[in-house]
């Protein structure tokens, strides 16, 4: 079973071989890295060329947005399962692939999804935050909870099925995508009680207050309670009490 791990990048040459290095150090090897690139001008480039690996794609070309590169990155990919790796993450240690892989074919399923932490920009090994997902359960989503989405493997024929990311909602896209694929269609998945991602503090949908006001508008618009002021406060409480709880509890 073959992995393609897609990294969409844009200026990313102060993080790029780290993300790589946590892939290349993985003991399962049959994957295949997929670089998407929003025509960097810092050096980003020549980082990924120097790797000169047989196993890794790269498409360099404006696009409409991360998700928009996520999306040419699937089409792109000959892998049975597709995971996402922003540019600026690493794998948790070098045992993901396998026990994600491990999950697939023990649980015969189609979605495996695990946990995650926040760490410092600057110090891969200091923990801020731990998002430990679980089981997911029927109305979630309503709840403002959701996986989170870089422990999030998929089988590619699901996106051609059920269809890619809605690029043009920004960047609730995952959590679209998600929603979709596991309140709508009720895809089998199989939630790995494992962190699986390590994420630096400060990304695109957490770097500042409007961008998380526009994400929840726009997850309230797509679950359609934008109407229900009761369901509004239930997903804002839910949620708050969730992400709370994940500055409290370190792994």
């Amino acid at each position: 079973m073959k992995f393609s791990i897609l990294i969409p990048t844009f200026n990313s040459s102060q993080t790029i071989q780290d993300s790589i290095d946590s892939i290349l150090a993985q003991n399962y090897k049959n994957f295949e890295i997929v670089i998407i690139d929003n025509q960097s001008s810092d050096g980003t480039i020549n980082i990924i060329k120097k790797n000169n690996l047989k196993n890794i794609k790269y498409i360099i070309g404006q696009d409409k947005g991360v998700y928009d590169a996520i999306n040419k990155g699937i089409k792109l990919s000959s892998g049975e399962i597709i995971s996402l790796l922003h540019s600026d993450d690493v794998y948790y240690d070098d045992k993901v692939l396998q026990n994600v892989y491990d999950a697939f074919e023990h649980h015969d399923t189609n979605i495996v999804y695990g946990d995650l932490v926040y760490v410092k920009k600057n110090n891969l090994k200091s923990i801020l935050r731990y998002w430990r997902s679980r089981s997911y359960k029927y109305g979630d989503f309503f709840k403002g909870w959701h996986p989170p989405h870089p422990s999030f493997f998929a089988k590619k024929f699901l996106f051609e099925k059920y269809n890619f990311y809605e690029s043009n909602i920004g960047n609730s896209a995952d959590v679209e995508l998600m929603y979709r694929f596991l309140e709508i269609n009720k895809i089998d998945f199989f939630y790995l009680n494992k962190i699986i991602v390590k994420m630096r503090y400060g990304g695109k949908s957490n770097k500042s207050i409007v961008s998380i006001v526009e994400q929840n508008k726009r997850i309230i618009k797509f679950l359609e309670i934008e109407n229900n002021y009761y369901k509004i406060f239930k997903f804002l409480l839910y949620k708050l009490l969730n992400r709370f709880s994940q500055f409290i509890f370190k792994p």
